[in-house]
């Protein structure tokens, strides 16, 4: 414990232990900064340059005494060393999204316009909570926002924030439509509802195909369990407008409020796009808020030749954007986009020493005023920077590229005997499986899951694992152009060998155990 007035020295790590200040940035230390920051660049730059795999495969058990076994009471006190041990515990095993044989997650390779962005806003740490910190950043937020807007095509009075990601836009917007739904049913009149009365009441409807954020955000919203209604999707995976319809008239007659359907432009499992025109016309005729999870899709907004596939989606009340998905951004990078601005307010709550209301009056742009989140990262800066060295058809290039591809593979996957694919992805995304001879349904779900397994652990691909109509299947999604055919054909010859093996591996066992 020090006393009032003490200084604490710096722990003695090496000969010349840094006093504490000297790691402040300002302008004394910027050849420090320089220094450091560069050093950092090489390391990644050269583990980038030497990785021949996505992953090394490496286990929890196997990593964690590592990371366990480092005392962060006692600091290395040098930079270079520091850069040492962070290879060890991180650089050389984390996972690598630029293989182009990394097939897994909804994972994109960045762009470096994104990554001097992310290095730009780090260092200057602006904070878009408030005008009198951030500035340029609140105004070159706001004009990506109206860019997003004019570009998905939501009209004059839209307007929206930078969020996390795509499960707090889809939460942010089923707020905001939770709170206009209970304002149309309260209404003005002196006999009201009680709230937990009229929450009980309320209901969203999505896919059976739509993103599990929906249904983590009505359980966040303090809805019922039964809140959310799933309606079933057709043979292309798309939801079933005719069932949607059935859905919106039962609730009407059971004296429940759907507070918003939920479509989806780029359902995660199987690319594919919500018919987006003919659910809007339902919504309009049933005076229901339309929210549009584009998080995966919204790559098509820049597309040269794909951007009719979201046909329908300017007419959404609120559309959620990632692009740290398919605008090759870091994570995160992400927005909710409204069509009409005002409802935002639903998000305001005024702090004297912050925002007060008077700032309002003012028109002093305080982005807190709409988001959901108090200090927040310039994040916007990123996709500007992206935006101005590449633009947005080189983006929507990209995009296509990937998209492309995808339709190959799903040709190449069609054609091989060895394996069954679902549905053609309307974007990136192949669903397929691996059957052996003569197995049944047991051992084809195993020997799956058994070669996704298998090729994690060897480092040499990543893909991922779903359930189609409650069969494990095996997905590849691909955001990565680097990515050719042939590495995809290669993948496949070793899901093949991993899951052959197990199945007949499986078959000899049970041959030679005994019986009774």
């Amino acid at each position: 414990m020090s006393l009032p007035g003490s200084t604490v020295e710096a722990p003695v790590t090496g000969t010349h232990p840094l006093p504490p200040r000297a790691h402040l940035l300002n302008a004394g230390t910027v050849a420090d900064y320089r220094r450091a920051v560069t050093q950092g660049i090489e390391r990644v730059a050269a583990r980038v340059t030497e990785v021949d795999r996505p992953a090394t495969g490496v286990t929890p058990d196997e990593l964690a005494p590592r990371i366990a076994g480092i005392d962060l009471d006692r600091p290395l006190g040098d930079t270079t060393a520091a850069l040492d041990e962070l290879h060890d515990v991180y650089l050389r095993d984390a996972v690598y999204f630029h293989h182009p044989r990394y097939l897994a997650h909804l994972n994109c390779p960045v762009v470096i316009p994104a990554l001097l962005g992310e290095a730009v806003l780090s260092a200057v740490n602006s904070s878009l909570d408030t005008w009198d910190q951030s500035a340029g950043g609140t105004l070159i937020e706001r004009r990506l926002i109206d860019w997003t807007a004019e570009r998905i095509g939501l009209g004059p009075a839209a307007d929206g924030v930078f969020t996390s990601g795509g499960t707090q836009s889809n939460l942010h917007a089923l707020l905001l439509a939770r709170e206009e739904a209970y304002a149309r049913i309260v209404g003005g009149g002196t006999d009201r509802p009680s709230r937990p009365e009229v929450l009980s009441r309320l209901r969203i409807i999505t896919s059976t195909a739509g993103h599990f954020s929906v249904q983590k955000a009505a359980k966040l919203l303090g809805l019922g369990a039964d809140a959310v209604l799933t309606v079933a999707t057709d043979a292309g995976r798309r939801m079933r407008t005719d069932e949607l319809a059935e859905t919106l008239d039962r609730c009407r007659r059971d004296g429940q409020t759907v507070l918003a359907v939920v479509a989806t432009a780029g359902t995660t499992d199987f690319g594919t796009i919500d018919p987006l025109d003919r659910i809007a016309e339902i919504c309009t005729a049933a005076g229901v808020w339309l929210h549009v999870d584009a998080a995966y899709g919204c790559g098509l907004l820049v597309s040269p030749t794909r951007r009719h596939l979201l046909a329908g989606i300017e007419r959404a009340d609120s559309v959620t954007v990632d692009y740290h998905k398919s605008f090759f951004q870091p994570v995160s990078s992400s927005a909710l986009l409204v069509r009409d601005r005002r409802v935002l307010r639903h998000a305001t709550w005024h702090a004297d020493y912050l925002n007060p209301a008077r700032m309002a009056e003012r028109r002093i742009p305080n982005q807190v005023d709409k988001s959901l989140q108090t200090t927040r990262r310039f994040d916007a800066l990123k996709l500007w920077l992206t935006l101005r060295i590449m633009g947005a058809d080189a983006v929507g290039a990209l995009f296509d590229e990937v998209v492309d591809l995808a339709a190959a593979a799903w040709r190449l996957l069609a054609d091989d005997p060895r394996f069954e694919v679902v549905t053609r992805s309307q974007l990136s995304t192949v669903v397929f499986r691996y059957l052996p001879p003569g197995a049944g349904r047991d051992v084809v779900d195993d020997a799956n899951l058994y070669a996704r397994e298998a090729l994690a652990a060897s480092g040499t691909a990543l893909v991922a694992g779903t359930k189609v109509d409650g069969a494990h299947h095996l997905k590849i999604t691909l955001l990565n152009p680097e990515t050719t055919l042939d590495d995809i054909a290669h993948v496949l010859d070793l899901i093949a060998e991993h899951a052959g093996w197990y199945a007949r591996t499986r078959a000899t066992a049970e041959l030679s155990s005994p019986v009774g």
